[in-house]
């Protein structure tokens, strides 16, 4: 449907509160499951366009206009939102009544989802006044438009009327809309076609744009982002379970206060999303101070409210996006303040210095309080990734621990939702991924229970399952690397620094070897399958499966080609200098290994002679292809090969490759030269010695 943006404009100017409220209610109910205009319009016309060329048959597209009918549809309506966004930006600074502002901060968050109409939502007075709203600041925006001057509107409604007059006057011209004549009847518009919004924004837009120039600024804007992507669809907010009308009865326990301040959350949440200039602002107007301290004073209060979890997803928005405010963040003690914002969300009860009291009986963790931790464990890891390879201090290193110790019940409790339960132990494990290695000791310091699962003593239920998550990840075989290599590198880290978790894990996954008729990669175990992702095409994923694997092995060639097959492991041991098999172990490794043995089963000792040390398999007995060549025979085609890998050497076809002294591949050129040089060097030594003792 059109937007009536003249019809609320003549509302305002009458002080008709209603009759605004009620056409804003319709357009937030036409488009309340709308986030992306222009990409749900054109799925329409390529919905259309098929169909009539199945009715059709043959159809010459050229003579159609229908085209250019439905570009000129699609244009007014961008224009009709961008007025609409711009005239309902000057509104809310005058004072409206808490139930119409709220009206119109939702067609604001409707309208923020399209990134063409962001422009009079990036100016320093629109963050302020929105943030004002969402509570993460007191400070007065000082403008002059905020008086409801009928000059204002008249300029908008002006402006409309000639954007339709100039849509008009396209259609009469014979269709030829290329940028080039465009640029001729508006040459001083060029750059701003090339640019990006946040860029051709990048001033106060209410002191240059809205006031007394509107009617260029409005078209200019529509035309100039004519070449913005569009972002793909986001998955819907499992929050938002109910259509966002205006007709609903507030939830529970919801005052108008805290609905007008979720409300101006969702909006800021999108135009910092879509807009990088609204980040930069935000940075500028320190504004993450203001929304740390609604958080801080949120974690102290008795209850949550409702208005956490945007305030919590605008902190990982910022975060993500602007990495000097995740270090900002890091620095004013935030890791402390989610910490007690996660522990306010799982109502920890602790039993110990580092232990939180794990009830079997404890009901899920409800909807709301899952997608809170989420977030909040999203933006831990945005402040604490890049301190993995550090030194903590002793206080931080409590307070890591103290965080770890959180953290064990997120991986052991359940959500609700068997999709959140998992979603919820990705997080937890990206993020003990990012924390300092010492300090994940806490979660094996807790006392055995009678069902625990144990190695030597140690409780390993927290292993456990971590194990069963990264199994769930393989079988799923979704997003592999996004999915799968925080886990194994978290296993693989776990492994080194405690004998206890690599004792456990290597029984689990690495059992003594007793059917090798098998290659190691066939088959569905869990070995199996983290075998085959040693030969993935990507490179990460293939050296995280081999290091955990290798790990297991205690970093021990021999062992590791005998699990995995010399063709599988060729690729870490090429990696590391090991291809020649010299060292037992690589010497970057600071892992300290017990010296017991590997021991071999009996199955695997009576076939240990006949098992293929490359495929790492006991294979069938093949004829030999020479049987019944005499040796004439065979040295002929001896050479006729030898000619056959020269030719292709020759064409860089192949390149044939050795193994120099340090165990790594190089070309066999270069092995010559190095095997020349050597012997020129120990000739002249010789030669040396021998003048010596002539002298002497």
């Amino acid at each position: 449907m059109d937007i009536d943006v003249e019809g609320i404009i003549q509302c305002i100017r009458q002080g008709d509160e209603n009759g605004v409220q009620t056409q804003l209610q319709e357009f937030n109910k036409e488009y309340a499951q709308c986030f992306f205009f222009d990409a749900e319009e054109r799925d329409r016309r390529k919905q259309r366009k098929l169909e009539e060329f199945r009715k059709n048959k043959v159809r010459e597209y050229a003579d159609s206009d229908s085209d250019c009918d439905e570009y000129d549809q699609e244009d007014r309506g961008l224009i009709l939102r961008q007025s609409l966004a711009v005239v309902l930006v000057r509104f809310i600074r005058t004072g409206v009544k808490c139930r119409l502002l709220r009206v119109c901060l939702r067609t604001l968050r409707i309208l923020s989802r399209d990134q063409k109409v962001l422009g009079p939502l990036v100016t320093d007075s629109a963050l302020l006044t929105l943030a004002k709203l969402a509570g993460l600041t007191t400070t007065d925006v000082s403008d002059e438009a905020s008086d409801p001057d009928s000059e204002f509107y008249d300029n908008v409604i002006a402006s409309l009327a000639e954007a339709k007059v100039f849509h008009c006057r396209t259609d009469e011209d014979d269709g030829d809309v290329e940028a080039n004549d465009q640029s001729d009847e508006y040459p001083a518009f060029e750059d701003d076609t090339k640019s990006d919004i946040s860029i051709a924004n990048s001033g106060d837009l209410d002191s240059i744009s809205w006031l007394g120039s509107h009617r260029t600024s409005i078209n200019e804007m529509h035309r100039g982002t004519v070449h913005h992507k569009v972002l793909e669809r986001g998955r819907r907010d499992r929050r938002e379970s109910k259509m966002d009308g205006e007709e609903e009865e507030e939830e529970d326990g919801e005052s108008g206060e805290e609905a007008q301040r979720k409300e101006a959350m969702k909006v800021l949440c999108n135009v910092v999303y879509n807009s990088t200039w609204a980040q930069e602002r935000f940075s500028a107007l320190r504004l993450m101070c203001g929304l740390t301290e609604r958080l801080s004073s949120g974690v102290s209060g008795s209850s949550p409210s409702s208005v956490q979890f945007y305030e919590l997803r605008l902190m990982f928005l910022i975060t993500a996006l602007r990495s000097e405010l995740s270090t900002q963040l890091q620095q004013e003690g935030g890791v402390s303040i989610l910490t007690a914002a996660l522990e306010n969300c799982l109502e920890v009860q602790w039993k110990e210095q580092y232990e939180c009291v794990l009830d079997p009986a404890a009901p899920p963790i409800s909807l709301e309080a899952s997608q809170r931790i989420i977030e909040i464990l999203k933006i831990l890891f945005n402040i604490t990734h890049s301190i993995h390879r550090q030194e903590p201090s002793e206080d931080d290193a409590a307070l890591y621990r103290h965080l770890v110790a959180i953290l064990r019940l997120c991986l052991m409790r359940k959500c609700l939702l068997t999709d959140d339960t998992d979603e919820l132990q990705g997080h937890t494990v990206n993020l003990l991924s990012a924390l300092p290695l010492q300090c994940l000791d806490v979660l094996l310091m807790v006392p055995l229970q009678p069902n625990s699962e144990q190695c030597q003593g140690v409780n390993m239920d927290c292993v456990h399952t971590l194990l069963m998550f990264m199994e769930r990840r393989l079988e799923l075989g979704d997003k592999i690397k996004e999915k799968l290599t925080p886990i194994l590198n978290l296993l693989t880290e776990s492994c080194r620094a405690h004998k206890e978790t690599r004792h456990y894990i290597r029984k689990h996954i690495l059992p003594p070897l007793k059917d090798v008729s098998h290659r190691p990669e066939e088959g569905s175990t869990v070995k199996s399958r983290l075998i085959r992702l040693m030969t993935h095409l990507d490179t990460d994923v293939k050296h995280c499966a081999a290091d955990l694997i290798f790990v297991l092995c205690k970093e021990n060639v021999r062992r590791f080609v005998k699990y995995t097959g010399y063709g599988n492991a060729a690729g870490l041991l090429a990696t590391r200098g090991l291809l020649g098999g010299q060292g037992s172990r690589t010497s970057s490794s600071d892992a300290q290994y017990s010296s017991d043995s590997d021991s071999d089963t009996e199955e695997y000792r009576q076939v240990k002679d006949r098992i293929n040390p490359v495929t790492g398999r006991v294979e069938v007995e093949q004829p030999d292809p020479m049987e019944g060549m005499t040796e004439e025979e065979k040295e002929e085609e001896a050479k006729r090969l030898i000619m056959l890998f020269n030719k292709l050497s020759r064409d860089n076809i192949i390149q044939p490759m050795g193994v120099d002294a340090e165990g790594k591949l190089v070309p066999m050129s270069g092995l010559r030269e190095n095997s020349i040089t050597e012997e020129g060097k120990s000739g002249s030594e010789n030669d040396g010695e021998a003048d010596q003792g002539e002298k002497d």
